[in-house]
């Protein structure tokens, strides 16, 4: 997955005052993070789960509840942060989990 520093802009919900940030190194330590985010959110729905698996599916539907998702990517050429939209995020996600070999993952 290409992709310099990674800025993850979210607006969990339809608050504006929701709004926040995530800040990666690449795109693909964004991916791993919202990812883990993801699990993380899972793992508080179902506690009682030993292991937590899910589908790309089920990530897609976590990024489409979100009332705002996107990113800025930094590209050396032309020396600038790119931005991405909500489908780009879920490509690189479902790109992420498969190069991933299935962890976690069905």
């Amino acid at each position: 997955m290409a992709g310099g520093h990674t800025i993850i802009l979210i607006q969990p919900g339809p608050n504006k005052s929701t709004r926040t940030y995530l800040d990666y190194p690449s795109a693909h330590h964004a991916m791993d993070g919202l990812c883990k985010d993801f699990e993380r959110k899972l793992r508080s729905l179902n506690p009682s789960m030993a292991t937590i698996t899910y589908d790309v599916v089920d990530l897609y539907a976590y990024v489409d509840q979100m009332a705002d998702i996107s990113a800025l990517v930094y590209a050396p050429e032309p020396n600038a942060y790119i931005p991405c939209n909500k489908e780009w995020i879920k490509k690189q996600a479902y790109l992420h989990l498969r190069n991933q070999g299935g962890k976690n993952w069905r």
